[in-house]
């Protein structure tokens, strides 16, 4: 594991040191969890925004194709192809 060092500003201190008091976790362990969140938001929305495929999306989270489908449907994401694009893209994989 590689070390890296930051300057946060008071709030950013103050919100790490909330989330760790009330997940029961030292400091470290949930900024390494917001860096996580915070990769996985943008991802996501590059997908929602039409930015990025969803085997993309999928490799990038490192998850299934799947389990990506089950993330986007708990947060409620829609794709971003419209009804007449897949039916094109069907036709076109026949």
């Amino acid at each position: 594991m590689s070390v890296i060092s930051l300057r946060l500003k008071d709030r950013e201190i103050k919100r790490i040191n909330e989330l760790s008091k009330m997940g029961h976790k030292d400091r470290s362990t949930v900024a390494r969890e917001l860096i996580d969140y915070g990769w996985e938001f943008l991802m996501i929305k590059l997908y929602r925004d039409g930015k990025m495929s969803l085997s993309t999306l999928a490799s990038k989270l490192e998850l299934s194709v799947s389990e990506t489908i089950d993330l986007l449907a708990e947060f409620g994401v829609e794709s971003p192809i419209d009804y007449d694009d897949y039916l094109k893209g069907f036709e076109a994989f026949k």
